[in-house]
């Protein structure tokens, strides 16, 4: 059930922590494991600011078009 939950959120989420994960040249699977500990330290603050950058980053994919080569114009 819980492998079941994992890959459903992975496919369909947000995925802010790996976007940002590849910005900082982290692997995301540490960047996953220090977001769930800082959100038990800080009782849901980091929380808050992950859904404020799920936003930001839904709303700079719906203006920005990711294109895969430049023959895409």
């Amino acid at each position: 059930m819980l492998d079941n939950l994992r890959k459903t959120m992975e496919a369909h989420g947000f995925e802010v922590i790996s976007r940002v994960a590849d910005k900082l040249g982290l692997r995301a699977s540490k960047l996953r494991l220090l977001f769930i500990y800082l959100s038990f330290a800080t009782l849901g603050i980091t929380f808050i600011f992950y859904l404020i950058m799920a936003f930001f980053l839904w709303v700079k994919d719906g203006f920005i078009k990711k294109r895969k080569s430049v023959f895409d114009l």
